[in-house]
């Protein structure tokens, strides 16, 4: 695992979510009053990018389907989805935001 610079906190506004990648790997990272979450950027249910989805209070609504997820854990929250996502741990060091990912 190691930590990958991805963000400055102002590129995400509250209540918000944008796309960065890591390597290969597309992240959404959120911001939840003003702590940020990462989740995989991929739907369990089929291919739509969660970052184009809506972000309403700790949770995420796939653009596509409807599923919904908890940003804060993954977890599949209303159907059609039901794997949950992959998250990531997330650091702030002043303004710069981090993720911490497997090596590719």
């Amino acid at each position: 695992m190691a930590w990958h610079k991805v963000a400055s906190s102002q590129d995400v506004e509250e209540g918000n979510v944008i796309e960065v990648k890591v390597g290969e790997t597309p992240i959404a990272l959120y911001n939840i009053d003003g702590e940020f979450y990462a989740t995989h950027n991929i739907c369990t249910h089929a291919y739509a990018c969660l970052h184009e989805g809506y972000v309403e209070d700790e949770t995420i609504e796939c653009p596509l389907h409807q599923g919904i997820f908890d940003i804060k854990t993954g977890e599949a929250l209303e159907g059609p989805v039901e794997e949950p996502l992959e998250t990531y741990s997330v650091k702030r060091e002043g303004e710069e935001i981090y993720i911490e990912v497997p090596e590719e």
